[in-house]
């Protein structure tokens, strides 16, 4: 029962998220009339993914008689769908755009097949060559059950130009973390009429506003459960850093903060229109990419996450690609998949594309065996690698906890208790309700789920 609880509490939590509805009979709907040589592939709509489609023709190119159907759907959107698919054993995919966040516990439901079969069938794959943090969190019991297309840490980006016009200076020192405290007094300062001083997400979402605050939370030594899975949403240190991070977008945030998302943030910085970014490290594939943003050339400085007591705060995720078990051509999938995620993919993007485009943060090899992205790449692409691999997903909180994960709790219950509670923080952005209100609320949905595992 405890299962189909979780289950049923995923697809709740996806389809409010989302605004969809389903019932027990759409999940093969999609498949109807598909060929025997069609891949379906469901993508969140980043930019990285945008330039896989645009180069797919290579794929069918050397592929004849594969015909690769697109579904692309926002980050909000593509959760719920392809949750509600997997969690009823769909067949309108055959490969799902997930994280390591799904990758793990779906796993361990047999919700997808694994891979490490596939991938050392497949001559030059080099499953070695993952960035070990990233192949680790999306293996369960030995297995890869999904591969990196790009992986990501936060740091903090911010404009040269206007931090030299503002007068403030940046310690120069390779290790140097900057504070909270003074990225808040930075975006102070560098506020304008015209122009935000810091861009923070504050759309709803787990992971949407939750990914930055969760890292906020983190840092300032606040946790989601004790190690007996007592709710911690109301304490000092939560409460601090939630204030924090609400007051400094009020102070010196974007306008309409409380829809802003990562897209969003990524418009108006690419625009100028605010002066830092707190977000992920994977950014700069649109951000440093001189046909899109050819005024921010050579004007972007890169920081590490900031922290207050716990150093690497930075988070850990990346976006995978997987069969689920539901899949009508498992085997064309994962054609499609060890294309997408091979190092020749990641000089197919850097030849027709540009080098600032290559999806990062996935294979050393991008680091170590491409010169054309390791010139490009001299001012973030260290600071990447660098993130990744101190990120600590095993040990997110300075006080211990029963879970992993730093920008999410590694639990299946936290697709809906995170959509709930990003609900409240986002209308605390709003100015809806206070602070205090919000995390109020957030403490009584953090009760019942902590009370299932203190049950267990």
């Amino acid at each position: 029962m405890k299962t189909r609880r979780r289950v049923l509490h995923r697809l709740g939590a996806c389809a409010a998220a989302a605004g969809l509805t389903f019932t027990a009979g759409c999940a093969g709907a999609g498949s109807l009339g598909a060929s025997e040589n069609e891949v379906t592939i469901a993508l969140v709509s980043n930019s990285q993914m945008t330039d896989a489609q645009e180069l797919s023709t290579e794929f069918e190119k050397d592929n004849p008689g594969t015909k690769l159907k697109f579904i692309s759907l926002s980050e909000n959107q593509a959760r719920a769908k392809i949750t509600m698919s997997a969690a009823m054993g769909g067949s309108e995919f055959d490969v799902s755009m997930i994280s390591n966040f799904e990758t793990p516990q779906w796993a361990k439901d047999g919700w997808l097949l694994p891979l490490n079969d596939y991938a050392n069938n497949t001559p030059g794959y080099d499953m070695d060559d993952f960035i070990p943090s990233l192949r680790e969190s999306l293996s369960y019991e030995g297995d890869m059950y999904s591969v990196p297309f790009y992986g990501e840490s936060s740091f903090l980006m911010y404009r040269k130009d206007l931090f030299e016009q503002a007068g403030i200076t940046v310690n120069q020192d390779p290790n140097y973390q900057p504070t909270w405290q003074e990225v808040g007094q930075w975006a102070k300062t560098l506020k304008t009429a015209d122009r935000a001083g810091i861009c923070l997400r504050g759309k709803p979402g787990w992971g949407e506003v939750l990914a930055p605050l969760d890292t906020v939370i983190n840092t300032f030594g606040g946790r989601w459960f004790d190690e007996q899975w007592n709710a911690q949403l109301n304490s000092p240190q939560v409460k601090e850093a939630v204030n924090f991070y609400v007051n400094t977008i009020k102070e010196s945030g974007e306008l309409g903060a409380s829809s802003t998302g990562f897209q969003e943030c990524a418009n108006l910085f690419g625009q100028g229109q605010t002066a830092m970014w707190y977000d992920a490290t994977s950014a700069v594939s649109t951000l440093e990419d001189p046909k899109t943003y050819p005024d921010l050339v050579g004007k972007i400085g890169y920081l590490p996450a900031p922290i207050v007591e716990k150093p690497n705060s930075g988070w850990l995720y990346t976006w995978a690609l997987g069969i689920p078990k539901g899949a009508k051509n498992p085997d064309g999938a994962w054609k499609f998949i060890s294309w997408m995620t091979s190092k020749d993919y990641m000089k197919l993007v850097g030849e027709k594309l540009g080098w600032e485009r290559v999806p990062p943060g996935s294979r050393t090899s991008t680091y170590t065996e491409l010169p054309e992205y390791e010139a490009v790449s001299r001012s973030y692409g260290p600071l990447t690698l660098k993130s990744i691999t101190n990120a600590t997903p095993d040990k997110p909180t300075v006080q211990p906890v029963p879970y992993t994960g730093v920008q999410f709790v590694g639990i299946p219950e936290f697709q809906d208790l995170g959509t709930r509670v990003s609900q409240q923080i986002s209308a605390a952005i709003a100015g809806q309700i206070s602070v205090d209100e919000a995390l109020a609320q957030a403490q009584q949905y953090a009760e019942v789920v902590g009370k299932t595992y203190q049950e267990k």
